[in-house]
């Protein structure tokens, strides 16, 4: 089952590129691209697995053509972590 969660997608307005440091109004929840992720074929992976990427970022991770898969997968996983600090260490995020 594929989880959903506005809340938590939501929080990316405002907040800078976890990859680049712009920020704008393009910073969205980039979700990620793997199987294990729960990506499929018409369908976004678990909205845990999401990062804060502006327009060129996110971009780049979906169509582009400078990473190969091997390094796409290393560039969706370094921005979830970093996505993940910054909502520990902003308060964004916590344990019940």
């Amino acid at each position: 089952m594929t989880f959903r969660n506005k809340k938590l997608l939501d929080i990316a307005r405002g907040q800078a590129c976890v990859m680049c440091g712009n920020q704008d109004d393009t910073v969205v929840a980039a979700h990620s691209n793997l199987l294990e992720h729960g990506k499929g074929r018409g369908l976004k992976a678990h909205d845990g697995m999401h990062a804060w990427l502006c327009y060129v970022c996110h971009t780049e991770y979906d169509q582009g053509n400078k990473m190969d898969k091997a390094e796409r997968r290393e560039y969706i996983l370094t921005a979830i972590c970093k996505t993940y600090m910054e909502l520990w260490n902003k308060e964004l995020i916590g344990v019940k």
